[in-house]
């Protein structure tokens, strides 16, 4: 097994799906809508991942659900249903939007 790959095995599933974005997207853009997530757990058929705020969680759905669902069909994990949970950090920046 080569480096990268033993890398890849000891990553959680949510790094590698970053992994993969990161890799897609502009480095700003990936920086503004996924950085501030990270892996909760992984239940087999739904990984869940906390970020910042609930329209953050809305905005990933949105526009990038199907980044999302690709990276983890190339990480062998086609099947898996993320959930989104707001942690509430960055809240009132989303009250003083609206």
């Amino acid at each position: 097994m080569s480096s990268a790959e033993l890398i890849r095995v000891l990553m959680n599933v949510w790094d590698q799906v970053l992994e993969t974005l990161r890799n897609q997207l502009d480095s700003d853009e990936f920086r503004r809508w996924f950085a501030e997530t990270s892996y909760a757990s992984d239940a087999g058929d739904q990984v869940t991942v906390w970020v910042p705020s609930q329209s953050a969680a809305r905005h990933l759905g949105v526009h990038y659900q199907h980044l999302i669902d690709a990276a983890f069909a190339e990480v062998d994990r086609p099947e898996v249903h993320v959930r989104f949970i707001a942690t509430g950090i960055g809240e009132d920046e989303d009250a003083q939007e609206e």
